[in-house]
């Protein structure tokens, strides 16, 4: 998705269309978005209302997480076993100033396996607000800033974070020396609140949180479109935040019809907040980022750079 992970703009979210590429045993990839992953126990969805929403998104300076990450990736007709591993660590880093708004820094190693990037929110009385990243793209810049989060959170509830036409989607991606267009529309859901089993611990009660992008790309050559959706299942813990992820999207193929799917998943392994150091195990029930870069995105961006033609100037 456009913006990064830790809060959900798929952090929970956009980063939906910057597609990251690479995902394995394309057996799990084929299990329906809507199922829980192992170690995610859920219970019966009732309604319910968090009073005090914002405990969990803590964004204080020095903050810092650690995630376990697995990159799996394959076309939709042959199965592949590639399966990559990372590490990523998240750090509120400071504040600054963007359109006259101050912002909270997030500073990700490795988010997605896509290298180093900052990301900037905004947190008050109304929810959490994604006001872009560095490096960004042409894509994000027109976008941003959007809420990736309503307080006080409500389940099951949902909300429309934008719905955009004919956006200057900033590459060409068919290589006729013309950018293409896109529609794009992303939501966001409040599904739950489950029991997660990460590297960290046991946290009962984790709000479940889900964003999905859908992008409809025209290609200006041919006048067809291509589409490409992304989704990011997300689970915070009161008085930790983002404890795991799972990003699935769907990348077409403007060459053949072969589609491939990519799954990315973090798991929280360690948490530090403010001068508090945390380690916490799996043996620890310990209940003490809609939402990086767009894997979308990078995808195409590839294929592009392929041809030796500019992509994104």
């Amino acid at each position: 998705m456009v913006g990064s992970h830790h809060f959900l703009p798929m952090k929970i979210s956009l980063t939906s269309f910057g597609f990251s590429s690479r995902v394995g045993t394309l057996v799990f990839l084929g299990l329906s978005l809507v199922s829980l992953p192992v170690g995610v126990h859920s219970a019966v969805s009732a309604k319910f209302v968090l009073e005090k929403s914002h405990e969990y998104f803590p964004d204080h300076v020095g903050n810092e997480w650690v995630y376990q990450g697995t990159m799996i990736e394959g076309g939709m007709v042959q199965i592949k076993n590639e399966d990559t591993r990372f590490t990523n660590v998240s750090k509120v880093t400071g504040k600054e100033i963007i359109e006259g708004v101050e912002v909270t820094v997030f500073h990700d190693t490795n988010p997605g396996n896509q290298g180093p990037s900052d990301s900037y929110y905004r947190r008050d009385a109304a929810g959490i607000r994604y006001y872009g990243s560095n490096p960004g793209t042409t894509l994000e810049r027109q976008l941003v800033p959007y809420q990736i989060v309503r307080f006080p959170i409500e389940g099951p509830s949902s909300f429309e974070q934008f719905h955009r036409k004919g956006v200057d989607f900033g590459m060409d991606v068919d290589r006729d020396g013309e950018k293409e267009t896109v529609d794009i529309i992303a939501t966001v859901s409040v599904q739950g609140q489950d029991t997660v089993v990460v590297p960290a611990g046991v946290f009962p009660d984790a709000i479940r949180l889900e964003a999905k992008m859908i992008m409809q790309v025209y290609l200006s050559e041919s006048g067809e479109s291509i589409q490409g959706t992304d989704t990011m299942t997300a689970w915070f813990a009161r008085g930790v935040g983002l404890l795991k992820y799972i990003e699935r999207q769907i990348i077409p193929s403007i060459q053949s019809q072969n589609e491939r799917m990519v799954e990315v998943i973090e798991e929280l392994e360690k948490v530090t907040l403010a001068s508090e150091v945390a380690l916490l195990r799996r043996s620890e029930a310990t209940a003490k980022r809609v939402f990086r870069n767009n894997l979308f995105y990078h995808e195409l961006l590839k294929i592009s750079a392929s041809t030796c033609l500019p992509a994104d100037s």
